[in-house]
């Protein structure tokens, strides 16, 4: 029988291990489950929509975020593995990347680096950062919250290669459309500009990467250009 929304056995675990963050559509805990390091990710009712409505969308919100993990991994692209999904609850049991470090983390170390060592290494990673998006836009995933803080690296045993991660799938969903994925593109643009200042160029390189990894990415880089033209302006009439 469910308390408070929850299944009993999701609720006793929950219990059990460390809440390490909160935001405005789900709570996330880090634990083990069945001997695995494990993120879990539990979205809770909204009290201002009306119960039945609340329910139906964050049921959909949760199916969409799997949906696109499995897609993702399928694909050969590196995401959380989906361990378990309680959908009584709205709560994503997902593989914990342990030994990883954020893209933001790693742009912010590695520019305190000597100029020469700084532009290999940051060249290297928005090379590999457009080839994993243009994988996932190749599979119809859009990610919806495309952030260097929603990327993880992680040297892999016996090389010094880093594997690319994306994380949170939460606004997630699929979609063919270009001017969905450009929009995707135009959310990162923003995202990558303001946490990381004076990286236009890097930017510009990651495009490029993008573009060479993906067949139909002319389409998708036409509506970016059509999403800052529009950006612009608001921007101005604001």
């Amino acid at each position: 029988m469910a308390v408070d929304g929850r299944s009993m056995a999701t609720q006793q675990f929950l219990a059990k291990i460390e809440q390490i963050k909160q935001g405005a559509e789900a709570r996330v805990y880090r634990g083990v489950f069945l001997g695995k390091p494990t993120i879990c990710k539990e979205r809770f009712p909204k009290l201002y929509r009306h119960p039945l409505l609340d329910e139906k969308l964050t049921h959909r919100r949760t199916v969409q975020e799997v949906r696109s993990l499995l897609r993702c991994r399928k694909a050969g692209i590196s995401v959380p593995a989906v361990y378990f999904v309680d959908y009584s609850c709205h709560c994503i049991f997902l593989e914990d990347i342990v030994g990883s470090i954020t893209v933001r983390d790693y742009i912010t170390s590695t520019r305190l680096m000597p100029q020469k060592s700084q532009e290999e290494s940051l060249d290297r990673l928005a090379k590999k950062i457009g080839q994993v998006l243009g994988k996932m836009h190749e599979e119809d995933v859009v990610h919806g919250d495309l952030t260097t803080s929603n990327m993880l690296l992680r040297v892999g045993a016996g090389t010094e290669e880093a594997d690319l991660f994306l994380i949170d799938f939460g606004l997630s969903y699929i979609s063919a459309l270009p001017e969905d994925k450009g929009v995707d593109m135009y959310v990162l643009e923003k995202a990558f500009l303001s946490t990381h200042p004076n990286t236009e160029a890097l930017f510009d390189k990651l495009l490029k990467s993008y573009a060479s990894s993906y067949r139909k990415s002319h389409g998708i880089l036409s509506k970016l250009n059509e999403v800052r033209l529009r950006g612009r302006k608001r921007s101005m009439v604001g």
